[in-house]
């Protein structure tokens, strides 16, 4: 999914990867910052824990509105866009919630670029550095992930019976997960 996002005059890209074997994470990150794009922002979420594309859209549009107040928590928009997408302050709790592993097998992303052609241009070299072609059914929500979801992000029953009467609790999570992800903006 490449998107416009107006406001920020930004192109934004959310996808995802299956059956990732990474190994070395920090040789992974190198290669990656090795190969960076010029003008770009790129970041990788454990899969397992991401409530759909719309859950990382709003953590990258709390990010981006977050550098634009002064009010970021980080130096980087990658790092603040996994700060926002974790519901957390501090980046070694964001990390070790989202951030992936050399186990993450399922990994998500988020390429946020100034131009079309430079968001293109870091898909492919994230496709080729994970070795694996984009798989936008990763990010979506699954039974499977729906209590792992519901663990890291301290959502009740009694909040989802609440939130999802009208349109099922699948879409009473993802709204639930990104209120919580609100909140941080207020937690100053």
């Amino acid at each position: 999914m490449l998107e416009r996002v107006e406001e920020f005059g930004k192109y934004l890209v959310i996808t995802g990867f299956r059956g990732v074997k990474i190994g070395n994470v920090e040789a992974f990150f190198n290669a990656i910052r090795n190969e960076r794009v010029p003008n770009v922002e790129i970041q990788f979420f454990d899969a397992q824990l991401v409530a759909t594309w719309q859950h990382l859209y709003f953590a990258v549009l709390d990010a981006l509105t977050a550098f634009k107040n002064r009010e970021n928590i980080s130096r980087n928009l990658a790092m603040e866009t996994m700060l926002y997408a974790s519901a957390q302050r501090q980046i070694r709790k964001a990390m070790r919630l989202l951030g992936i592993t050399r186990c993450s097998s399922d990994i998500a992303t988020i390429i946020v670029a100034d131009k079309p052609g430079s968001a293109k241009t870091a898909l492919l070299t994230a496709s080729e550095n994970v070795h694996a072609n984009p798989d936008d059914a990763v990010i979506e929500l699954t039974r499977d992930k729906e209590e792992a979801i519901r663990k890291a992000f301290d959502i009740s029953e009694a909040e989802l019976e609440a939130t999802g009467k009208r349109d099922g609790l699948q879409a009473a999570l993802v709204d639930l997960v990104i209120e919580r992800m609100a909140l941080l903006s207020t937690q100053r």
